[in-house]
C-alpha cells in the first residue's frame, strides 16, 4: 500500500481547514459533543498522534494544545507532511503499530489515519456550510475499506470510534454515503 489515500484525505482535509473563519470556532458539528474548535484540535492533533504511532514512538501524556487558537492550517500542513514522511519511511507498512485499542499492520494503520482524516475533514465542511462532496474517488475507496474492516464491535454510543450505520438518502455523494456508514446523520 502506498501513502496515496493519505495523502489525498489530507488535501481534502486541508482545503476544508482553509475554508474555516475564526467566527465558525464555537459551532456545533456532525460529531455531537465537539464544537468546530475541537474538530480543529482532533483533526491537528490526530496528525501528530499517527506520526507518534508510525515512528514507534510512545505517546506523550501531556495535554495537546489548543491548535484552533493559533495558526491550526500551518500546523496541520506541517503536521500532515510529517505523518506522511513517517509513513514513507522504509518498513512503516510493513511494521506492526502499537496503539491504545491494540496492535495492527502499518498499512491497516494508514488506511485508518487515511479515513479518519478524511471523514472529520467532511465533518469539519459540513458544520462550517462547506461542500461535503468531497474526492469522490477517494471516498468510494474509504467507503470499500471501511465496509470491510469496521464490524458492529465498533459502533456504539459516545466514546465508541463509531455510530451505528445510518441510511444515506438516494443519490448521495460517496462522501455522504461513507458519513452515514461511520454513524452521521444526514
Amino acid at each position: 500500500m502506498s501513502t496515496a489515500p493519505l495523502e489525498q484525505a489530507i488535501a481534502s482535509t486541508k482545503a476544508v481547514l482553509a475554508g474555516v473563519k475564526a467566527e465558525q470556532l464555537g459551532a456545533s458539528t456532525p460529531c455531537a459533543s465537539w464544537k468546530v474548535s475541537d474538530l480543529v484540535n482532533h483533526i491537528v492533533g490526530g496528525q501528530f498522534f499517527f506520526t507518534t504511532v508510525a515512528k514507534g514512538e510512545e505517546m506523550s501524556s501531556a495535554e495537546a494544545p489548543d491548535f484552533s487558537a493559533g495558526d491550526f492550517n500551518g500546523t496541520f500542513d506541517k503536521a500532515a507532511a510529517d505523518c506522511v514522511a513517517a509513513f514513507s519511511a522504509e518498513g512503516a507498512m510493513q511494521m506492526t503499530m502499537h496503539l491504545p485499542w491494540g496492535d495492527m499492520p502499518g498499512h491497516a494503520f494508514a488506511g485508518l489515519a487515511a479515513t479518519d482524516t478524511f471523514m472529520h475533514g467532511w465533518d469539519l465542511a459540513r458544520a462550517t456550510g462547506q461542500k461535503t462532496d468531497l474526492n469522490p474517488e477517494l471516498a468510494t475507496a474509504l467507503l470499500a475499506g471501511s465496509r470491510m474492516g469496521i464490524s458492529d464491535a465498533f459502533r456504539g454510543p459516545e466514546g465508541a470510534p463509531f455510530g451505528p450505520e445510518q441510511t444515506a438518502p438516494a443519490g448521495a455523494s460517496a462522501a455522504d454515503q461513507l458519513a452515514a456508514f461511520l454513524g452521521r446523520v444526514l
